[in-house]
């Protein structure tokens, strides 16, 4: 069957002839592609920066962001059946008994750093026709989320990200609201997303529905299609060439909350540099490896100490964020259901696959569709 792999001794990205899988363990599902997202992670894999095969392959098939359908479940699965819609998770636990998080479940935790991720490190991925998983990293969705289901996955990174920001803030009084199911909510704070990628789109959403004074700020100038899908979730879009890092509180107030999602090291530490009092700044890019930048790191060091605030990252996800990511994207479908259909800009066929993924990226999100 076809997939889609990189092959890095020969440093190509070919449509590779792939064994079609069959089921092997009791727990496993065979699942029939539908959608798979390329996102930025995959095209940096396909300049072989990073990304290992599977120690019995020359070549890693790709993606990560997968939508399928149940073709066939083994005996012990009991919550699937064919035909069942499935959204899988992407890391797996290393097999250190001693490693906490990966018993635990936490495997975005790992402490050994030897996780397997699907489609980036030591585990084929989803860009296949066909694809075998545990159930336990597979993840039911609604059939009425079936044309947008894809996000899930990119979405699970505000849902960790948020998951760990309102523990954290819990160290002083920043919450005054909640939803009526005791949730916190963020009436009253200012929440900054950097970039207008599907990452941030998808983080303004998540902040918009908490309830945060939300902005997204981003380079191009307004009017743009990600302005206008931004600012049609009731989202102020504030660009970086109108409004300087420098008068970015001036334009939103204190930031309580920035959401990075650009991957660029030199914008993000100057808006680290005007975080507010008590803020906290949540790293989620991951920037290309090149020359060293400067930043004024005695004025951040000093801010971080004298008005508490807290930085810190998020990678993948575990379990707990792609239900969450399911649940909410079916809020955001009913809120803004235009803008979340717009997210994904084109369908394209195995046969583009190449194209999308070593030409210039365009468009927000792009889709393979098996």
């Amino acid at each position: 069957m076809q997939a889609v792999g990189a092959i890095p001794q020969k440093k190509e990205v070919a449509i590779v002839d792939h064994p079609r899988p069959s089921l092997h363990r009791d727990d496993e599902v065979l699942i029939k592609s539908l959608d798979v997202g390329i996102c930025g992670t995959d095209r940096e894999i396909c300049t072989f920066v990073y990304g290992d095969p599977p120690a019995n392959s020359d070549y890693l098939v790709l993606g990560h962001e997968s939508l399928g359908v149940v073709s066939e479940v083994g005996s012990s699965v009991a919550g699937l059946k064919p035909g069942d819609l499935v959204v899988p998770s992407v890391r797996r636990p290393c097999s250190d008994p001693l490693c906490a998080p990966c018993q635990a479940g936490l495997q975005d935790f790992c402490a050994t750093g030897h996780f397997v991720e699907r489609g980036i490190k030591m585990a084929h991925g989803y860009m296949t026709e066909f694809y075998t998983e545990q159930e336990q990293y597979l993840h039911l969705v609604p059939a009425s989320l079936r044309d947008v289901a894809v996000l899930v996955e990119p979405l699970t990174i505000a849902e960790k990200a948020m998951a760990q920001v309102w523990p954290i803030q819990n160290r002083l009084p920043w919450v005054k609201h909640h939803h009526p199911d005791g949730r916190p909510n963020g009436k009253g704070l200012n929440a900054v997303v950097l970039g207008a990628g599907p990452v941030g789109i998808l983080g303004a959403m998540k902040l918009k529905a908490e309830g945060f004074n939300t902005f997204v700020y981003s380079r191009s100038r307004s009017p743009n299609p990600k302005a206008e899908l931004v600012e049609s979730l009731g989202v102020p879009y504030i660009s970086a060439l109108d409004t300087p890092v420098e008068a970015l509180a001036e334009r939103v107030g204190s930031i309580d909350l920035v959401y990075e999602a650009v991957g660029v090291s030199s914008i993000a530490y100057k808006v680290l540099s005007v975080l507010g009092l008590n803020g906290i700044y949540v790293f989620t890019g991951i920037p290309a490896p090149k020359a060293p930048i400067e930043v004024d790191a005695d004025l951040i060091m000093r801010n971080v100490v004298l008005m508490n605030q807290v930085v810190v990252g998020t990678v993948n996800a575990s379990g707990a964020a792609f239900k969450s990511a399911i649940e909410d994207l079916g809020v955001f479908m009913s809120r803004w259901p235009e803008a979340v259909q717009s997210l994904i800009t084109r369908r394209c066929s195995v046969a583009q696959s190449r194209e999308l993924l070593l030409d210039k990226a365009t468009g927000i999100k792009n889709v393979i569709q098996f």
